[in-house]
């Protein structure tokens, strides 16, 4: 049917989940949203309107402001600290790197001027009339008579900085796009997810501003009941997708994506510190992060053992990454947990693999040194690379293995690897994913026409010297093991290395057969890796089965329990599960 695949792709860009017994506490569009609030003010007199940062305030104040019509506003941004004493706060936790920083340990109060707090309480306390208080954190200052929570997703939040949004309350719209995400990576987001998690307990009302103009708006009740929905079945989130200086055309193909991009290079389908999902009531369809699901269910999606040992955070994830027809990615190492604790406050490291959907002819993976490299050498030539220098000549000190669909390579922190042009990887790894120590970028400019950041003193600190091709042949590349074998069904351990915590199995699953699942009451990740389509039940009924199609991702909750997958299209199917190793 087309170049890469010789089927109609039926990829769903948009999942949505139906959410039973809330249609009537669902509204759309501003004239419908503020009347619904109105409403729901009856005699009360304080309008509270908490958000996330990032959210249009003018939009959103502008809005509300003309249908409450109040004779007192108490608008955050006067309360929080003032810019120059924000960055001040901040700089510790940016630094001077571009791309990375240190975890802020911190919560919201820390951001706020307590005087100017105070004083706003005292606005509300002596105020008869109508009060709308509104901003990041305005619940501080009140819980008022009705709490709104106005919230959007992260990627959402990157394209307005794209677009020249700054960061919450700093002087930075024209800044560099990766100190911006990097802004909100290790500070706004984490406090504002903490903040929002207990205002969210207490709240209403839900807004979701995530499309400018088409507001969305849902009791909490209805919010909790679509998320407690989530977590009792298998469901997607909402990929998406950006290009990139390496990328291909791949997913542009089959994933059904527009071509007004250059390319397609990488996406997230299986995120959820970054994705978001898509709740259906009636008529409104309402997007929200799933770290909410998160935060606020998450021995309910995790499990017990799973929260236990990572908390609130699902520890897996599952991105594509699409070089066919593109370009090698950058020549790249991780930290160890060791190094990305001490330098930039994370608990656990960026540990990978790179399992191959497609392959052109040629095409391959660059993973671990050659036997007998001198490290002096090697760092010599990366520093003369970088300095404009003879380029890296990658070939003579790391291996290029070949790649072919579903081979499944390694990638423990510390071993240096990249997927070349000509590859369609479906990576599986643990969550943190900033941190990549760029060792060579092949002498390209990024998208924005600047040199990418390159990290080579500390990829330096970080390489494993020892890890050479035969330790590599041995212990990263197609490490397979089949662990059941029966017709029609077999089960094949495919990864990952001993140290790394996940563990992922492919099921090989003949037309018109099942397999059983048995996720142990834990969380678990998959990815249809070859056939059409295929249906996930449950053994026990617990769930309504759900259709999946090629290369979706699926999350599976702890709650949803076992599953079966059903090969009920007339033909073979692969699926790749991925699950904490404990």
């Amino acid at each position: 049917m087309g170049t890469y695949l010789d089927f109609e792709s039926e990829y769903d860009r948009f999942p949505e989940t139906r959410v039973e017994g809330f249609d009537d506490e669902a509204f759309s569009g501003w004239p419908d949203v503020c009347a619904a609030l109105v409403d729901a003010m009856g005699s009360g007199r304080i309008m509270v309107v908490d958000c996330y940062p990032g959210t249009n305030d003018d939009e959103v104040l502008g809005a509300l402001r003309r249908a409450w019509k109040p004779e007192l506003v108490v608008d955050m941004r006067e309360v929080l600290l003032a810019r120059v004493d924000l960055a001040r706060l901040l700089a510790p936790f940016l630094t001077d790197d571009r791309v990375r920083g240190v975890m802020y340990p911190g919560v919201v109060e820390n951001f706020i001027d307590g005087e100017k707090l105070a004083a706003a309480r005292n606005q509300v306390a002596v105020s008869t009339g109508r009060v709308l208080v509104y901003g990041f954190a305005a619940s501080l200052v009140t819980r008022g008579d009705l709490l709104v929570y106005a919230d959007l997703a992260r990627w959402e939040i990157q394209l307005r900085y794209r677009a020249g949004m700054p960061n919450y309350l700093l002087d930075n719209a024209d800044e560099d796009i990766l100190r911006k995400f990097k802004c909100g990576y290790f500070v706004e987001w984490r406090i504002a997810d903490r903040h929002k998690a207990r205002t969210l307990a207490e709240a209403d009302w839900y807004l979701d501003t995530n499309t400018a103009g088409e507001p969305h708006l849902v009791s909490v009740a209805g919010l909790r009941a679509g998320l407690g929905t989530l977590v009792s079945r298998p469901f997607r989130l909402v990929p998406y997708f950006d290009p990139g200086v390496w990328g291909g055309h791949w997913m542009q193909e089959v994933c059904g994506l527009p071509d007004d991009q250059p390319n397609y290079a990488w996406s997230f389908d299986g995120v959820p510190e970054e994705n978001s999902v898509l709740l259906r009531f009636g008529s409104v369809r309402v997007e929200s992060p799933a770290m909410n699901l998160t935060k606020l269910l998450p021995r309910d999606y995790l499990g017990e053992r799973t929260f236990s040992r990572f908390g609130a955070e699902v520890p897996i994830r599952f991105d594509f990454l699409d070089t066919m027809g593109g370009q090698n990615l950058s020549l790249q190492v991780h930290p160890d947990t060791g190094y990305i604790h001490e330098r930039f406050g994370m608990s656990y490291t960026q540990d990978e693999s790179y399992y191959i959907l497609d392959a052109e002819p040629g095409a391959g993976v660059f993973l671990g040194l050659r036997e007998g490299i001198d490290p002096v050498e090697m760092v010599s030539a990366l520093e003369d690379a970088q300095h404009g220098g003879r380029p890296f000549d990658a070939d003579r000190f790391v291996n290029r293995w070949t790649a072919a669909p579903h081979d499944h390579f390694l990638i423990p922190a510390g071993t240096v690897h990249c997927s070349s042009a000509g590859c369609m990887v479906l990576e599986v790894s643990a969550t943190p994913y900033i941190f990549t120590f760029k060792l060579w970028d092949w002498g390209r400019l990024g998208m924005d026409g600047v040199p990418r950041p390159i990290h080579i003193e500390d990829g330096k600190r970080t390489i494993r010297w020892d890890r050479t091709t035969t330790w590599v042949r041995d212990n990263l590349v197609d490490r397979f093991e089949v662990l059941s074998d029966e017709p029609g069904l077999r089960v094949t351990r495919t990864g990952l290395h001993e140290l790394e915590f996940i563990e992922t199995r492919t099921y090989d699953i003949a037309a018109g057969r099942s397999a059983t699942v048995r996720t142990g009451g834990e969380y678990a990740v998959l990815n249809l890796v070859a056939g059409r389509g295929a249906t996930i039940a449950s053994p026990m009924g617990a769930f309504e089965p759900l259709g999946i199609h090629y290369v979706e991702t699926v999350q599976v909750p702890a709650a949803a329990g076992d599953i079966e997958l059903i090969a009920d299209r007339g033909e073979p199917i692969k699926v790749l599960v991925a699950q904490v190793r404990f």
